[in-house]
This record gives structure tokens, sequence and C-alpha cells, in this order.
């Protein structure tokens, strides 16, 4: 089996909205493994672009490539099982549901087998070991058997930072996975980031400037739905247009 060149490749990506177009001719190369932060002002469709990277949303035109596969038309769960999985801008997790549960679900997506809901998550024990293995990792196994409403919301990041890595990822995607956070929460979210392994390629949205581009190796500037600027790091950032369009100097 051959390494594939990119891990994520984007061809002439549209899509628009009762004649408004939120993504316009969108391409984008990101290799295996890369570090890569995508800005730009509210409404730029970034979370539209996510949107259709991970097939909840299908683009009226242009292709979308996963490690050197088209993608472009399969479901979300379909998706996931090609190495794809994200978390969200809105914390979405099952907060009745114990934090051992919400993780088990997730590593269950991975599953050819269908869960049934007349049989206990707890009887799959190879999956419950597993869950709070990732638990582990993101500093909440001593809270696994709580409910997610029970915690705080800096732990709830954690948690569903926990389900996007429950299903073993080769490309992550993170939505403002900083936003809301205390400083020192920051700290520790950005610290579970840059552990991620670098078989996963992570792209991540985040207004927090300084803290993402210490996490960064490229930036992709998109402003009215079109990329603007895009390259190494430094580059971007002392672009002239990124000054203009973002950082607002």
């Amino acid at each position: 089996m051959t390494t594939a060149e990119y891990a994520l490749e984007i061809t002439n990506l549209c899509k628009a909205f009762g004649g408004l177009a939120v993504t316009k001719n969108v391409s984008l190369k990101v290799r295996p493994g890369e570090r890569r932060l995508m800005i730009g002002p509210n409404g730029a469709g970034k979370t539209t672009l996510f949107n259709q990277i991970t097939g909840d949303m299908l683009p009226n035109s242009g292709q979308v490539k996963l490690f050197g596969r088209d993608i472009t038309r399969l479901r979300p769960d379909q998706r996931a099982h090609c190495g794809l999985s994200r978390t969200y801008q809105i914390i979405t997790l099952f907060t009745q549901d114990t934090l051992e549960h919400n993780v088990t679900l997730g590593l269950m997506g991975l599953r050819r087998e269908r869960w049934q809901p007349v049989r206990s998550l707890a009887s799959y024990g190879d999956l419950a070991r597993e869950s709070r293995r990732i638990l582990a990792m993101v500093g909440l196994e001593d809270r696994a058997s709580h409910p997610v409403s029970d915690i705080a919301y800096g732990e709830k990041r954690r948690v569903e930072l926990a389900m996007a890595l429950a299903q073993k990822p080769r490309l992550l995607l993170l939505d403002e996975p900083l936003a809301g956070l205390s400083s020192s929460e920051r700290t520790t979210v950005k610290a579970l980031i840059a552990a991620i392994p670098r078989e996963t390629a992570v792209i991540m949205i985040e207004h927090d400037m300084d803290t993402a581009l210490d996490l960064a190796e490229t930036v992709t500037l998109l402003n009215y739905g079109s990329v603007i600027v895009d390259g190494e790091r430094d580059a971007v950032i002392a672009d002239a247009k990124t000054r203009e369009v973002y950082l607002g100097n």
C-alpha cells in the first residue's frame, strides 16, 4: 500500500444558498500529519467548508479527496470509516449519559455491527475498556462514570475531543476547540491537541490566534467563501492581505 501524497485535497469546491455563494472555488492541499489553522472573519465560510469536507453538507460542484480517495458524495458515516473525524463549534454531547457512554458511542461508530438498543453498552466490555483508555488520554478517566451534565464546560470540550479521537482519525477537523475556555482550560486543551500523534493530520478553526499559531505549521485565510492567502504560517501572517482582511492592521 502506497502512502497518499495528500491527507486532504479539495478542488474548486463551491456551495451556494439561494444564489448566495458561501464557498467559491476553494482549493486546498493538506499533507499527511500536517497542522493547519483556518482563519477568517465571522461568516467567511470556515465551518461551511468543514461541513462539506465531512459530508454534513454537499457542495454544488468541486471535489473532495481523502488520502487519494474521492469522498465528495459519501455520507458522513462513510467518511468516518475512511479516517475522517471532527468536533463542532457548538458542543454536541449526550448530556444525561456518562462520559464513558459518550465515548463508547463514538467507538461504536467505527463498528460494522449496529448497536442494539436492547443491549447495554456496558456489555461491550472491550469498548468500555477502550473508552476509559481514551478518557485517560484527555485527563478524564476519573470522571468516566459521571453524567456529562455534571462536568464543567472545559471538561465537556475534552470529552468531545475524546469522542473524535475514539474514531482513530487520519484527518481530524477541530472547529473552535478553545472557544469559551478559561486561560487554564485553553492551556490544557492546547497541550492535548499538541499531543495528537503525527499519524493524524489536524485542521483547526480558531480565533484565539496566540494559542492557535503555536500549533499551526500552515495557515489558510478565508473571506467571503474564497481562499485569500494560503501557505506556511509565518508567510501568511506577514502577508498584507491577512493584515487587511483579518488582523486589522
